[in-house]
């Protein structure tokens, strides 16, 4: 197994924080102790997914982890650093308080805080190859129906998130939110006393971003089903010709014998792939790859 890498945390940045924000002392290493921890949860799951998939996947999933670990060296340190702008209220006291300098400081931790979300993705994303729960390919036969069941699992979620703000912004607490598990209230009640300037317990980026995904998802579903309804189609360029495989859906470069260096080379820096049992050069059928074909072949007839 490869080594584990790690980020050197700033431990006297830490310390520092800590005394601006409590009359608790910090105990030196703590933080790193906390970082490592948590890497090291990630480190053992990626090595948990190429003990059950196998050694085809040891690069991927082990790049994933390493880039784990240095994302969140970089959340730690910069939690710490936003945490030296300005005290804590309880550490200066209310008289002369600087409100815009505190303003500017939430502001920072939100920020940090999203992107703590965007590493907790690569989490994810090996439980989901751990679970079989791999991202949707579009050449799945079952594609369209995998992505409106995630379609309609992420409009539930948006529906539950908009709930509990709701309840929250009524009762000021989230004390009996039948729609939270007390898993989920307990890990909410963490997330608001560590950034306690959000006014909701699922801020409004959390919102905007699942929306998003939504449409994305939507888009992608529009998109299948419009390819599936217009079948394959071939355009014949003499020296090669040009397949649009509406059933694996791929984008197919057929030549009549081995293409040379050059067009490889224009193949390959478009994304196009040889695949052996295809006898084509291929890449996914989408928008984006219709868009590049239109460029790749005329290059190629240039080359011809």
């Amino acid at each position: 197994m490869r080594v584990r890498e790690y980020v050197a945390i700033n431990e006297e940045t830490a310390k520092m924080a800590k005394s601006l924000m409590s009359f608790d002392e910090y105990q030196m290493g703590s933080r790193t102790a906390e970082y490592r921890n948590d890497v090291n949860e990630v480190y053992d799951l990626a090595e948990e997914v190429i003990r059950e998939k196998g050694d085809e996947y040891r690069e991927r999933v082990w790049g994933l982890a390493v880039r784990y670990s240095r994302n969140m060296g970089k959340y730690y340190n910069e939690h710490s650093r936003i945490g030296c702008m300005c005290p804590s209220v309880m550490i200066s006291g209310a008289g002369n308080f600087p409100v815009k300098k505190k303003e500017k400081q939430n502001k920072a931790w939100d920020k940090n805080y999203e992107f703590y979300c965007q590493c907790q993705e690569i989490r994810g994303k090996l439980k989901n190859m751990l679970y079989s729960k791999e991202i949707i390919r579009s050449d799945d036969e079952r594609a369209v129906e995998l992505l409106e069941e995630k379609i309609a699992e992420l409009k539930e979620n948006q529906e539950n998130m908009k709930e509990v703000n709701k309840y929250f912004r009524k009762n000021h607490t989230l004390d009996g939110c039948e729609t939270l598990t007390e898993k989920q209230t307990a890990e909410l009640r963490e997330y608001m006393t560590k950034y306690s300037f959000d006014a909701a317990p699922y801020p409004g980026w959390m919102l905007q971003n699942n929306l998003a995904n939504i449409k994305r998802c939507q888009q992608r579903v529009d998109e299948l089903k419009k390819t599936k309804e217009k079948g394959n189609s071939e355009a014949d360029y003499g020296s090669f010709k040009v397949i649009e495989n509406a059933d694996i859906m791929r984008i197919q470069i057929v030549f009549d014998g081995k293409p040379d260096g050059a067009i490889r080379g224009i193949l390959k820096e478009n994304g196009f792939r040889w695949a052996p049992s295809q006898g084509a050069w291929q890449r996914q059928l989408t928008s984006n790859g219709k868009y590049v074909l239109e460029r790749v072949v005329e290059k190629l007839k240039k080359e011809a």
